[in-house]
């Protein structure tokens, strides 16, 4: 399920590549700045070959591109990679559950590598239409998404979750 309105469809190729927390998260990571393969797996704690097995699936299905190579230690070849955006105009209602999982599990791996003390949580059971809570919080996530990047402004990360409160 997404809360967004605006957005279309995956294709079954995206929503296969969204389905993985990992490639969730370098989608993420490699959205300020262009990050070299190298830099993802460190960044993940990853073997560099399992981070470029995602990397490519990410660049085959358009969610990374890849830059110009530029040199690295001792004269190596490095290809930065960068988010396109992406995964910003895609709905995965139709593929939720995979998608919906690997969105948990980065959202936890995410927080376990900050650390829990600097996330602002809130948990609260109200009696609302569970369609018009959705629309409305798809309205602010899209008013959110559309809103260009500033480099004044800190970047932060909502992970929301609509559940039956019984």
């Amino acid at each position: 399920m997404s809360f967004s309105r605006n957005r279309r469809p995956a294709t079954r190729e995206e929503a296969a590549a969204l389905s993985s927390d990992l490639r969730l998260r370098m989608i993420r990571m490699a959205f300020e700045r262009p990050l070299t393969n190298k830099e993802l797996a460190q960044r993940l704690g990853k073997d560099p070959a399992t981070t470029l097995h995602h990397v490519r699936k990410l660049v085959a299905t358009g969610f990374l591109e890849a830059l110009p190579p530029r040199a690295g230690n001792r004269g190596a070849k490095e290809i930065p990679y960068r988010s396109t955006g992406l995964s910003r105009e895609l709905d995965n209602s139709e593929n939720m559950v995979a998608v919906g999982e690997a969105m948990l599990h980065a959202f936890l791996g995410e927080v376990a590598d900050i650390g829990l003390s600097d996330v602002d949580q809130s948990r609260l059971v109200v009696t609302v239409d569970p369609e018009e809570l959705k629309q409305r919080l798809g309205a602010l996530m899209d008013e959110l998404a559309a809103q260009p990047v500033r480099p004044d402004v800190p970047r932060v990360a909502i992970y929301l979750a609509v559940y039956p409160g019984d």
